[in-house]
């Protein structure tokens, strides 16, 4: 095993470094540890600071052959449980892997933090070691959602951070959510929609129909294409990339769609064992049914990302297995490697400044 303090020039030589908090999901360490090797094997160019218990997981790592050469062990006497309140480990948290993993974005010997831990606390450890960029009001989490575009998903923001957002933190959400598509996913001039009631311009809150305005204005700058109001019905279709809305909405989103898949899959599994001719329907459409469980397989887009932040933070979901692990790695190693903490703050400074260079007038 390495010792616990490689020197980061070692480590880091020609290497994209992730910061991995070990302990911190449902499955236990196993499964973040199997995560970190599949993701070593599909790519010689990673390498990781692993923080966690280290007795546990110097024996997970011995189960791998050449995983330990690629990783750097920091050991961490506590753990976040998820039941734990964020400001109890704002507080104590400092000997906790979580505090750790975020630790190592902060002095800059790693570029993404991924953690399957408490997303509240993650987001009070992130927010303390971190810091908000200079500009933003309120960080975001933006997640990948299921949809009818070329690239299979669409993005949306915020899904948790904050339950409030006015028209400015819209904007910003806007702004972010253009930046994680055009950086995370190659998309040129990504379409951003903002979340409403309806689709009219005379719906919705006050600072809906502001925030309207405000991003209706922004998009020639930075570069994307504001199609305007949506609904709840486009959040998978391919009118859009991004969705703006607040954190409250977009939980409840994210949570009932997930639900709504898991409902599904039960039904189709009791309707296919219903009858002895459904069993052999079941058997003849495998192949379909293989295809359409991989499309919308939530492990494949197992990741919300942390905007906002003077570092980038990967929230896995706590009961991702070792597949979910490694596609959150890998959306890791793809953000760090288009640079796009650095980017977001140079678009989201760069719209804050021109609005200060020509303040609205008041209505």
């Amino acid at each position: 095993m390495t010792s616990d303090k490689n020197t980061p020039t070692t480590l880091s030589a020609k290497r994209t470094i992730i910061s991995v908090d070990a302990m911190g999901g449902d499955l236990g360490p196993a499964a973040v540890i199997a995560g970190i090797s599949r993701s070593a094997s599909q790519n010689p160019n990673i390498g990781f600071i692993v923080s966690g218990d280290k007795p546990t997981l110097e024996g997970l790592f011995a189960k791998k052959p050449g995983l330990a050469e690629r990783c750097e062990l920091r050991h961490a006497e506590e753990v976040v449980t998820m039941d734990a309140k964020p400001s109890h480990v704002m507080r104590y948290g400092k000997k906790t892997s979580m505090w750790s993993a975020v630790e190592a974005v902060n002095t800059g010997e790693a570029s993404v933090c991924v953690s399957c831990g408490n997303t509240g606390a993650l987001m009070a450890v992130s927010m303390i070691r971190l810091r908000k960029l200079p500009s933003i009001n309120r960080p975001a989490i933006a997640c990948l959602w299921p949809s009818r575009n070329k690239g299979g998903f669409n993005i949306m923001l915020d899904v948790g951070a904050d339950i409030r957002a006015d028209q400015e933190d819209l904007l910003q959400y806007a702004l972010m959510g253009a930046s994680y598509a055009r950086n995370g996913m190659g998309i040129a001039q990504p379409r951003v929609g903002l979340l409403n009631v309806g689709t009219e311009e005379h719906k919705g809150r006050a600072e809906l129909k502001v925030a309207h305005e405000l991003i209706s204005e922004a998009a020639a700058a930075a570069n994307f294409e504001f199609v305007g109001f949506v609904e709840g019905g486009d959040i998978p279709s391919d009118r859009v990339d991004v969705i703006v809305t607040d954190g409250f909405t977009g939980n409840v989103a994210l949570k009932t769609g997930e639900g709504t898949a898991s409902l599904i899959s039960d039904f189709l599994r009791e309707a296919f064992k219903a009858t002895p001719f459904a069993r052999i329907a079941s058997i003849l459409a495998l192949s379909s049914l293989t295809r359409l469980k991989k499309r919308i397989d939530p492990r494949r887009v197992n990741g919300g990302v942390f905007l906002g932040l003077n570092g980038t933070v990967i929230k896995s979901h706590g009961s991702a297995d070792e597949t979910g692990i490694a596609a959150a790695i890998q959306l890791a190693v793809t953000l760090s490697q288009s640079d796009f903490t650095h980017k977001l703050a140079l678009r989201v400074a760069s719209a804050s400044s021109a609005r200060q260079d020509n303040p609205q007038p008041e209505k």
